[in-house]
C-alpha cells in the first residue's frame, strides 16, 4: 500500500474514532441532563466526576445546569458564559445555546442586566430567533425598559406571528406605557392561543381595570 493510501486509511480511522467519541459524549450529556430532573445533586456529582476525566465541554455544561437546578443560578450562568467563550465551546449554535441557558439563569437569579447582555450576545449568533427576543424582552420588562421590551416583542411577533408569550409580554409593556386599547388587543391575541393561561387572565383583569379607571377620570364632574 502506498504512503498516500496509508495516510488516507489512517485519516478515515481517526474520523471514525472521533465520531464514536462525539457520540459517547452526546449520550453522556443526555443522560446527565435527564438525571438533573430526577436528582440534581446526583447529577452534579456525576458531572464533576465526568469533568475530572478530561474537563470536556459536555461535562462543564452539565455541571452548570446542575448548579442552576440546585438554586445556584448565578454560578451556573457564569459557567455557561465561560463555556460559550471557551476555545473548545463548539459550534456557533452550541455557543448560542450556552448563552441562551445562561441568560435564562440570570433571569431566574434576578439579574436582568446580566440577562440582557448575555441574550444580546446570543442574538448576535442567532438574530432571527423569536424565543431569544422574548427572553430579552422579559429581562427588559424586569428593568422597566418598556420601549425596548416592546421593540423586541414587535420583532418576535414578526418572526412568529401569534406567539402567545410575545403577545402577553407586549401587553404588559403597553399597560405600563398607558396604551390600554393595544394592551387589551394583545391580551386577547394571547388568550386566543392559550385560553386557560392564568397569568394572561390576571393581566386581562389589570388591563380592564386600568381602562375603567381611565374612563372614570375622563367623566367631567356633574354640576350640583
Amino acid at each position: 500500500m502506498s504512503i498516500l493510501a496509508l495516510a488516507a486509511a489512517s485519516y478515515a480511522l481517526l474520523q471514525s474514532a472521533s465520531a464514536e467519541f462525539a457520540a459517547r459524549e452526546a449520550d453522556h450529556l443526555e443522560a446527565c441532563i435527564a438525571r438533573i430532573d430526577e436528582d440534581p445533586e446526583e447529577a452534579y456529582e456525576d458531572a464533576l466526576a465526568w469533568n475530572f476525566e478530561g474537563n470536556r465541554p459536555g461535562s462543564r455544561q452539565c455541571v452548570a445546569l446542575a448548579l442552576i437546578a440546585l438554586g445556584q443560578e448565578a454560578e451556573g450562568a457564569a459557567r455557561l458564559e465561560e463555556l460559550a467563550n471557551a476555545s473548545d465551546g463548539g459550534t456557533l449554535q452550541q455557543r448560542a445555546l450556552y448563552l441562551t441557558q445562561a441568560g435564562n439563569a440570570w433571569l431566574v437569579a434576578g439579574a436582568p442586566e446580566a440577562a440582557v447582555v448575555t441574550l444580546t450576545n446570543a442574538l448576535k449568533i442567532q438574530p432571527d430567533d423569536p424565543d431569544l427576543l422574548i427572553d430579552r424582552a422579559s429581562a427588559r420588562l424586569m428593568l422597566e425598559d418598556w420601549e425596548r421590551a416592546k421593540a423586541d416583542l414587535d420583532a418576535a411577533l414578526e418572526l412568529s406571528p401569534g406567539h402567545p408569550a410575545a403577545h402577553q409580554l407586549r401587553a404588559e409593556a403597553l399597560l405600563n406605557t398607558g396604551e390600554l386599547d393595544l394592551a387589551l388587543s394583545d391580551v386577547k391575541a394571547s388568550l386566543a392561543a392559550e385560553p386557560a393561561n392564568i397569568d394572561t387572565l390576571v393581566l386581562r383583569g389589570r388591563v380592564r381595570e386600568a381602562i375603567r379607571l381611565s374612563e372614570v377620570r375622563q367623566i367631567p364632574p356633574q354640576p350640583e
